[in-house]
C-alpha cells in the first residue's frame, strides 16, 4: 500500500473511531490473485462496513439468511445490491471507500475484463448520487481508468509529476543503494547510473 493511502486510511479511521462515519479500503495486489477481483473487492467493503453499523450488519444478515445461510453463494450483482444498500442507509453519516491500485486489477482475461467490472461496479455507486458517500481511487494514469473515473471526479490530484513526489523516489533509491553491501565495492560512477537509471524510470512509482 502507498503512503499515500496510509495517510488517507489514518485521517479517515479517526473519524471513524469517533462513530462519525463509516471506513473501509481494498488494495489492488498484483501479487495475489484473489485480491485482483470484484468479487474480492465486494466482500472486502462488506464486512469491513458491517462491523461499524447495526444497520448494515443487518443487511448483510438479510442477504446472507436469503441464500440459505451459506447453502450457495451470492452472486456479484446480489453483492452489489448488498454494498449500494448499505451505502444508501446510513443517512447523512459519511460513508468513506478508499480502493488502492486501482491499475492493478487486471485488464487483460475476460469480456469484460475484471477491470471493467470493477470500473462499472464504481460507475454503480457514482450513479447513486449519495451525498454521504466519499471514495477515494489511487492508481497509475491508465487511459481506461481515466476515461471511466474522470467524469465522476469532485478532486483530482497526479503525483507523477509533483517535485516532492520525484524527491521521495530520489532519496529512497539512495538510501537502499547506500545500504546494498555489494553496491558498496562499486565505482562511484557506476553507483550513481543506477541512481540515475531508477529515478529516471520510476513513473512516479
Amino acid at each position: 500500500m502507498s503512503s499515500e493511502s496510509s495517510a488517507i486510511i489514518q485521517d479517515m479511521d479517526e473519524t471513524s473511531k469517533l462513530g462519525l462515519s463509516s471506513t473501509a479500503f481494498y488494495f489492488f495486489d498484483f501479487r495475489d490473485d484473489a485480491k485482483q477481483t470484484l468479487r474480492g473487492l465486494l466482500s472486502s467493503l462488506l464486512v469491513q462496513l458491517c462491523y461499524q453499523s447495526g444497520v448494515c450488519y443487518e443487511i448483510l444478515w438479510d442477504l446472507y439468511s436469503t441464500l440459505g445461510k451459506g447453502s450457495r453463494s451470492a452472486s456479484e450483482d446480489e453483492l452489489m445490491k448488498c454494498l449500494e444498500n448499505m451505502v444508501t442507509s446510513q443517512g447523512k453519516a459519511p460513508v468513506h471507500i478508499l480502493i488502492d491500485a486501482l491499475d492493478e486489477c487486471p485488464d487483460t482475461f475476460g469480456i469484460p475484463s475484471e477491470r471493467e467490472r470493477v470500473l462499472l461496479a464504481l460507475k454503480n455507486l457514482f450513479d447513486l448520487h449519495c451525498p454521504s458517500l466519499r471514495i477515494c481511487i489511487t492508481s497509475r494514469p491508465e487511459p481506461d481508468i481515466k476515461t471511466n473515473l474522470t467524469p465522476f471526479a469532485s478532486q483530482s490530484l497526479s503525483l507523477h509529476d509533483q517535485v516532492g513526489q520525484k524527491g521521495d523516489i530520489l532519496r529512497y533509491i539512495i538510501s537502499v543503494v547506500d545500504k546494498v553491501t555489494t553496491m558498496q565495492k562499486w565505482r562511484p560512477e557506476d553507483r550513481q547510473l543506477v541512481i540515475d537509471t531508477l529515478s529516471e524510470k520510476a513513473d512516479g512509482m
